[in-house]
């Protein structure tokens, strides 16, 4: 059971996966997550680091699809200055979003990654899909009222984790290791 929350990588933050990288490994769309991964959950502005990125990965041919628990109203708000495709009520960790992103984008499971900056939703609904997970630190330390339960969980989640893998090592970038 404990397996469902291993993420396939951990990095420090978002814009450090290359997509030079992404490229190499023959990935189309990175899926993510919104708030506390892409954009700070209180603030919907990009940050000029997140504009690069975006840049970069369009460069390489490469979708970012925002998938999101959060309502469609909500996200798309957030998102409006970004002018990004996503899907809200993703219902994560069910994997229905992914799916369903999957589909309207007429890709592989091997062709995307899924990011996120929690095991209880975004690693475990990656896994469910049978995605590639990026788990990520936080881009604040404090999370909205309905995040704060997943936290503590994962403090759990974490010492179980450590126990069963030796290999939980935040890193610099992905590799191509599946």
């Amino acid at each position: 059971m404990i397996a469902k929350f291993k993420p396939t990588w951990m990095i420090s933050e978002i814009y450090n996966i290359s997509p030079t990288k992404l490229d190499d490994m023959g990935i189309k769309a990175v899926f993510s997550d919104l708030d506390n991964t892409l954009i700070p959950w209180n603030n919907p502005d990009g940050t000029p680091q997140l504009r690069n990125w975006i840049k970069d990965l369009e460069k390489n041919n490469i979708k970012l699809v925002v998938i999101s628990n959060n309502k469609h109203s909500r996200v798309k708000r957030a998102l409006k200055s970004l002018k990004l495709d996503f899907i809200s009520r993703s219902c994560k960790p069910m994997s229905r979003g992914i799916k369903a992103a999957l589909k309207k984008y007429n890709l592989d499971r091997n062709q995307v990654i899924m990011v996120g900056d929690q095991l209880i939703t975004d690693v475990w609904a990656s896994n469910n899909a049978k995605v590639r997970s990026v788990l990520v630190k936080p881009l604040i330390e404090s999370d909205a009222w309905n995040t704060k339960p997943n936290r503590m969980m994962e403090t759990v989640l974490w010492k179980l984790l450590k126990r069963k893998y030796n290999d939980l090592n935040w890193q610099e970038d992905i590799d191509d290791r599946d």
